[in-house]
């Protein structure tokens, strides 16, 4: 599923601060190249049959053929993330270095653990180009542009490669299955679709991916239900809940306060204050 990131009409890309608790969205797979950049805490990112962990300083590339989705975030954990349209990676990329970020998904390792001077610079250019949404769209995409320039070249002079673990096929297969839907099916269901005892399953899952299959499956739910529910702008929170798989607006409750630490009044909040920041931006 491709899906929107929210990239306004006439800008080269968004930046996003992310920390644990956000009602945002996380990509799962989009058009747009994205970076990461983990300033706080840990995480880990699903990618294919690799499960990659996020440590402060952790710079990650995610190319638009990738199937990727970021689960096992500490209680501190925040990163950066930025997408860039392909449009402005085709003007940047031009050197044969830089070829990789014009390909869906290419060969290689593309994360790195940068030394703490550049993890600065690289944040303090995210937090600008952020910023300079609400003032003037001109200065966000040449902001992005140099983000962009910068954070590859950061990339390309780190030697600290991040190695990730390769996933039982089982736990690949189960995790894709629950991705593509979340009710696809009860623990002894994908079991037998995974040819393994459920009991057998349940360990390798929770070992390889840090989180249980029921967490994970309402990770998907949650996720689902922020696509439908899109602010409030396409449905009530309470549709949006029963059409994302959740038996109850009660069980949709529980499992929001436990993934995001916030009620989901929080959503009117967020939707609140990204009205406000528009309405700025374009003043």
């Amino acid at each position: 599923m491709i899906d929107d990131l929210g990239v306004r009409a006439g800008l080269d890309g968004r930046v996003v601060r992310h920390t644990v608790g956000d009602v945002r969205p996380r990509p799962h797979r989009h058009a747009e190249l994205e970076l990461n950049l983990v300033v706080r805490g840990t995480a880990s990112y699903l990618l294919g049959d690799r499960r990659y962990v996020l440590t402060p300083g952790t710079l990650t590339w995610l190319f638009s053929g990738q199937d990727h989705v970021l689960i096992d975030e500490s209680a501190d954990h925040e990163l950066w993330w930025a997408v860039f349209r392909p449009a402005l990676v085709a003007r940047i990329a031009t050197t044969p270095q830089a070829r990789p970020l014009l390909e869906k998904d290419p060969a290689g390792q593309f994360w790195r653990r940068l030394d703490s001077g550049r993890v600065r610079r690289l944040a303090a250019l995210f937090h600008e180009v952020r910023d300079a949404e609400a003032v003037d769209d001109v200065l966000v995409n040449t902001g992005l542009g140099y983000l962009l320039s910068f954070a590859w070249r950061a990339f390309l002079d780190g030697d600290d490669v991040v190695e990730g673990v390769d996933l039982h096929p089982a736990v690949e297969s189960v995790a894709r299955m629950l991705r593509a839907d979340p009710d696809a099916g009860d623990l002894a269901t994908l079991a037998r679709a995974a040819s393994l005892s459920p009991s057998h399953l349940s360990r390798i899952f929770k070992e390889q991916s840090g989180v249980s299959i029921s967490r994970f499956r309402n990770q998907q739910r949650l996720q689902r239900f922020l696509r439908c529910y899109d602010e409030g702008r396409r449905t009530t929170a309470l549709a949006a809940a029963l059409e994302a798989g959740f038996g109850s607006y009660a069980q949709f409750h529980r499992v929001f306060r436990e993934q995001t630490g916030r009620s989901p009044s929080a959503l009117r909040t967020a939707a609140a204050d990204d009205d406000l920041s528009l309405a700025r931006g374009h003043r």
